[in-house]
């Protein structure tokens, strides 16, 4: 009671001393990611993201003040604004893909706000549902509320910020107690989406799937439904491919084999992997990486940022920096689990697995280990627009947190 009434609205001091850590840190990266020999568009942008750190701890601030009757009294506005300008920026969109609105001195990113308006009309729909879950039709509504940003974000196309939807939708089915059974099968038609490459081994998923089906026993018309869901994204795969702009067929591609266009496609990832490799044990220092300085290293303030930590501060500073990941994740999840708000708690968890994916995949693509789409990574990342809409949900938590 003594932590609430020195900070209103916070609920997990330690859990905003981690964050705002992380974030003097990423804008220290930042910073070190200018420090070149040749002049690039990184050079100076820590000033920028000083700013949004700024506006971002205001976020935070009057975020934690709302109620959370209030934020789920909200969460159809802030959804339906976010689905209106995702909408909106097809048309007037600027930047790479088209993905940014201008709005006076700076840009705002729709696909980042409609990653929160998301997880409060989720949270609202599932916390307030009865359980259960025994027929997949119980599921629709969460499945459009995810379904209308993912294709409007995918339309711009930015495949990277698609898929943080579906993993909103599953986390969110998860949270709320659905079988895993049931998410295994409402899954399927991504996996499909996939594995739609090759028949044979969408024809081997196929039979699993079915199979499946047999042993659960669901209605017939929900069968077929998965079945057909399945056939329709496994047959979609190929117009999808062809609908990806050059640069993304090109990152799949080199996910691959980077070797096979070491000069274009594949530059980034072996030039990732050169600055991890080169930082040995304890790195070259702060603002010293070779790779970095001689701008080797491409989009080093935004996708790469972290290879720049691997090149400066080597394993063991790459080891520090996963630690105070791993903190941050599991004050997000204590607070979810903790609480017996389950509007609250989904709230929670839904940011938590936010978190995770954009830390798994921009690590797993700096590394080689999955495909670059350009997903940055949390707190460390160039980018206003995702700090904003970060600390906005961090503070959402505070305030489960205090109410919990």
């Amino acid at each position: 009671m003594s932590t609430h009434r020195r900070i209103p609205g916070v609920g997990d001091p330690t859990l905003l001393v981690l964050i705002l850590f992380m974030t003097a840190l990423g804008i220290a990266m930042i910073y070190s990611a200018g420090l070149v020999d040749i002049r690039s568009p990184a050079t100076g942008i820590w000033v920028r993201q000083l700013y949004w750190f700024v506006v971002a701890i205001v976020a935070l601030g009057v975020t934690s003040r709302f109620s959370l009757r209030f934020l789920e009294w909200l969460a159809p506005w802030i959804y339906g604004l976010s689905v209106l300008l995702l909408v909106l920026v097809l048309f007037i969109g600027t930047g790479p893909n088209g993905s940014w609105l201008e709005l006076g001195p700076g840009r705002l990113q729709p696909a980042e706000v409609a990653k929160l308006g998301t997880i409060l009309m989720l949270a609202s729909v599932m916390g307030g549902a009865p359980g259960g879950y025994e027929r997949l039709v119980e599921l629709w509504r969460p499945g459009v509320i995810a379904l209308v940003p993912f294709a409007l974000v995918l339309r711009q196309p930015d495949l990277g910020s698609a898929m943080i939807f579906g993993a909103l939708f599953l986390a969110t089915l998860f949270w709320a107690g659905v079988p895993l059974s049931r998410i295994f099968l409402v899954a399927s038609p991504g996996l499909s989406l996939l594995l739609g490459f090759n028949w044979i081994a969408w024809g081997l998923w196929f039979l699993i799937v079915a199979a499946c089906l047999y042993v659960q026993r669901l209605f017939i018309l929900e069968s077929l439904g998965v079945l057909f869901a399945n056939v329709f994204t496994g047959a979609l795969t190929l117009r999808i491919w062809d609908s990806l702009a050059d640069y993304q067929r090109n990152r799949l591609l080199v996910f691959l084999d980077p070797e096979i266009d070491p000069l274009g496609a594949g530059w980034h990832l072996i030039q990732s992997k050169v600055a991890i490799g080169s930082g040995g044990l304890i790195g070259a220092g702060f603002a010293n990486g070779p790779q970095k300085r001689l701008a080797f290293l491409p989009e080093q303030h935004t996708d790469f940022i972290f290879s720049v930590v691997g090149e400066e501060f080597g394993f063991i500073g790459v080891m520090l920096f996963l630690v105070i990941f791993a903190l941050v994740l599991w004050r997000v999840l204590r607070v979810a689990t903790t609480t017996e708000d389950q509007f609250g708690s989904l709230i929670a968890f839904c940011l938590f697995a936010v978190l995770l994916t954009h830390i798994a995949v921009n690590l797993g693509m700096t590394v080689g280990m999955m495909p670059v789409t350009g997903l940055p990574l949390p707190l460390l990342s160039y980018g206003g627009s995702f700090l904003l809409v970060l600390y906005a949900g961090f503070g959402m938590v505070q305030r489960v947190a205090w109410e919990a």
